[in-house]
């Protein structure tokens, strides 16, 4: 997996490109927690690109929502692909993480 990093404002912009899986969620769960224990505490993730999500991907995102939300901050995934939303939907993780369609939507999320 492949990780593209940019910054709108204090959001930080992050794009995932291909699986996140067993072997590539722990450098993105890194990457993740000593963003937020440098100060970051807005994430805006575009999935636009990922491929596959197993359940250790699905754990991480689920850890880095809760850490975020200790130091009240806040991390929003959008532009899912509908076979990857699924993942999220049968695993219960939709109601838990914030999904958008659209990064203006994503954007905007963080305004409220």
């Amino acid at each position: 997996m492949e990780t593209s990093e940019t910054k709108i404002n204090d959001i930080v912009m992050l794009g995932l490109t291909g699986k996140l899986d067993a072997l590539t969620s722990p450098p993105l769960q890194t990457k993740l927690l000593a963003a937020i224990a440098d100060g970051e505490k807005h994430f805006a993730v575009d999935c636009a690109q990922l491929e596959y999500i197993s359940s250790a991907g699905l754990r991480v995102l689920l850890l880095v929502t809760k850490q975020l939300r200790s130091v009240s901050g806040k991390m929003v995934l959008y532009a899912l692909k509908p076979h990857v939303k699924e993942v999220f939907d049968l695993a219960g993780f939709s109601a838990a993480l914030p999904l958008c369609g659209s990064q203006t939507d994503a954007l905007a999320s963080f305004r409220h």
